[in-house]
């Protein structure tokens, strides 16, 4: 049975956020809530992890898994960036956007995309998101808590609680979180490609 954790939306007990991350770097994968919606998320190393998210989501090896980092320096460590990019991917982080760009070897292999050795990474405006992942020290490894065959994410820390109860080891609760999936850019090729539109505004690279 997963653990059901009920944070504070606003100040995130510490007790709490210790007691997820403790798990999270003892191999757990968790539900956990950012700012567009709920996610899965488990350590950049945990195979187990990974195969359990593929198997959830019914995912294939062409999926673009997620490194949610806490902030731009971490960030810049998994992907490359030149100039222009960088500015662009500043000025819309912390935001409900995942940016696609090539990896560096600091990604392993399985989780690029197989052909284009390019991975996804986004900065989340969620406060107790951002408490994991200081806590953490580390990006969390997600992709969108999507189920195959539903059109739109679970919204809800005890109905995940329900239905998942058997394949997550952990739900993070802090209330009502985003509804729509982030919005996806694609950088990998040099100029701004709107991959998905969701929960952030693509005005700005369009």
């Amino acid at each position: 049975m997963a653990k059901y954790f009920d944070v504070h939306p606003e100040n995130p007990q510490r007790r709490a956020i210790g007691n997820v991350v403790e798990d999270i770097r003892s191999g757990a994968l968790v539900a956990y809530p950012t700012d567009s919606c709920f996610a899965l998320g488990c350590r950049l190393g945990n195979r187990d992890g990974i195969d359990r998210i593929r198997s959830i989501r019914h995912l294939d090896d062409r999926h673009h898994f997620t490194l949610v980092c806490r902030t731009f320096a971490q960030l810049s460590r998994f992907v490359r960036l030149d100039n222009d990019v960088f500015r662009a991917i500043k000025a819309a982080t912390p935001g409900s956007y995942t940016f696609i760009l090539p990896a560096t070897k600091e990604v392993p292999r399985r989780l690029m995309h197989p052909k284009k050795k390019t991975v996804g990474v986004r900065i989340p405006d969620h406060v107790v998101t951002r408490a994991l992942l200081d806590e953490l020290g580390e990006p969390l490894l997600s992709s969108t808590l999507l189920l195959p065959g539903e059109d739109e994410p679970m919204t809800q820390g005890w109905e995940i609680k329900e239905r998942l109860d058997h394949v997550v080891d952990a739900v993070v609760d802090s209330g009502d979180c985003g509804t729509e999936p982030t919005t996806v850019v694609d950088f990998s090729g040099g100029e701004a490609e709107i991959v998905r539109r969701g929960a952030g505004d693509t005005a700005r690279f369009e």
